[in-house]
């Protein structure tokens, strides 16, 4: 079974940093382009990053870019999202989720992700 893992959510005051995880078992992370997604409440689901099978290059929305990095460790199977400067309104359940057929991505684009995690909530408050 397919599944993915998102660990390294909390709770951090503005200006604060986190780093959220994507694991994976029975498949090969490197295989799939990876993207991060986030809900807050009341709100859609909404893209934040994402790195591409392809050649790993990488994309951002504009409400993150220059603070949060999107990085992929093969060794460890694992995608993983540097989180800077965060901000109250980056408050949401993020997730991690795979497309095999995306080659390259687009990091606001939602549509052909298959495999999901179970997301894990990240707070920014004082």
């Amino acid at each position: 079974q397919v599944q993915l893992v998102e660990s390294g959510g909390g709770l951090v005051q503005p200006g604060g940093s986190l780093r959220l995880s994507c694991a994976a078992s029975e498949f090969t992370l490197d295989y799939y382009t990876i993207g991060w997604f986030r809900q807050a409440p009341g709100k859609e689901r909404e893209g934040v990053s994402c790195i591409s099978r392809s050649d790993g290059s990488v994309d951002y929305v504009a409400s993150v870019k220059g603070r949060f990095t999107i990085s992929r460790d093969n060794a460890k199977n694992t995608v993983y999202l540097q989180m800077n400067s965060l901000k109250p309104e980056d408050t949401a359940v993020y997730y991690c989720a795979a497309s095999p057929a995306l080659y390259y991505c687009s990091a606001d684009v939602i549509d052909e992700y298959v495999y999901w995690g179970q997301g894990t909530q990240v707070t920014v408050s004082s």
